[in-house]
């Protein structure tokens, strides 16, 4: 299984495969053209409530991963979808959060790695 994960701002390469914008809302500031996102997963976003409180604090990050998982746990088919073509080609989870560790994008490729 190859994933990665990548901010939307940094430069599309031809060896991100498929890029997935798993964010639920359109990123300030980058056309469509730009971005180069083959498919834009909002279903896998965290909902807005856990995005609130979450609000990027590394703090909560350990209970954000847990409650996050616990909403993932709902779109199992979606994740089998993803999960398979992964095994295929190579992806790239993008997201626009300034962190790069501490985002629903990292996250989602943990939480994709112990599913079978």
């Amino acid at each position: 299984m190859t994933i990665r994960t990548k901010r939307i701002y940094e430069e599309k390469q031809s060896g991100d495969g498929t890029r997935i914008l798993v964010d639920r809302m359109w990123p300030r500031g980058i056309s469509k053209d730009k971005a180069g996102i083959d498919k834009w997963e909002k279903e896998l976003a965290p909902s807005g409530e856990l995005r609130k409180w979450f609000a990027h604090d590394p703090g909560k990050w350990n209970e954000f991963k847990k409650r996050y998982a616990q909403e993932l746990k709902k779109k199992y088919e979606l994740l089998k979808e993803l999960k398979s073509l992964s095994e295929k080609n190579q992806i790239t989870l993008i997201y626009a959060a300034k962190d790069q560790e501490h985002n629903n994008a990292v996250a989602l490729k943990e939480y994709l790695e112990t599913i079978d």
